[in-house]
């Protein structure tokens, strides 16, 4: 499972235009999951976004979470982060869990970090818009590796 996890200061996603999620101050997660990657993985990436320490304290340091900000989470889902590009020019998505599966994952997830903060969704498999307001930039990648400790 690969996580991009970026601060923002607002965010939404469109589907054919329409807005589907919207979420101001909190953290724009977009989500690759790829074979093998079961509850575990996921329970443990919720975890990690929830308790990731990059918001500001009164000091100006990173050292708040997502929750301590009070902030939200949009969560979209991205089978592109489990591409691998080290061959040739085209991506191979051969590591990517079939939908079925990764949809599945992909909710299990969000009902997770939704017991700890607000969360709002894209439309899994749609063609999505993205925008977003960064905040710092604060860009981070998140991996967990079937079978990882």
């Amino acid at each position: 499972m690969r996580l991009v996890v970026q601060r923002v200061s607002q965010a939404r996603v469109e589907v054919k235009g329409e807005v589907v999620g919207v979420i101001d101050h909190g953290l724009l997660v977009f989500v690759g999951i790829e074979r093998g990657d079961g509850e575990r993985e996921a329970a443990f990436m919720a975890d990690k976004v929830l308790n990731l320490r990059i918001f500001p304290d009164d000091c100006g340091r990173m050292n708040r979470s997502v929750q301590d900000a009070k902030g939200e989470i949009l969560s979209i889902s991205q089978f592109t982060l489990a591409s691998h590009v080290q061959k040739g020019r085209r991506p191979d998505f051969n590591n990517a869990e079939v939908p079925e599966r990764a949809e599945r994952l992909y909710e299990f997830l969000n009902r997770l970090m939704a017991a700890a903060a607000p969360v709002q969704t894209g439309v899994f498999g749609a063609m999505m818009q993205i925008h977003a307001i960064h905040d710092g930039p604060v860009t981070l990648i998140i991996e967990k590796k079937y079978g990882e400790g």
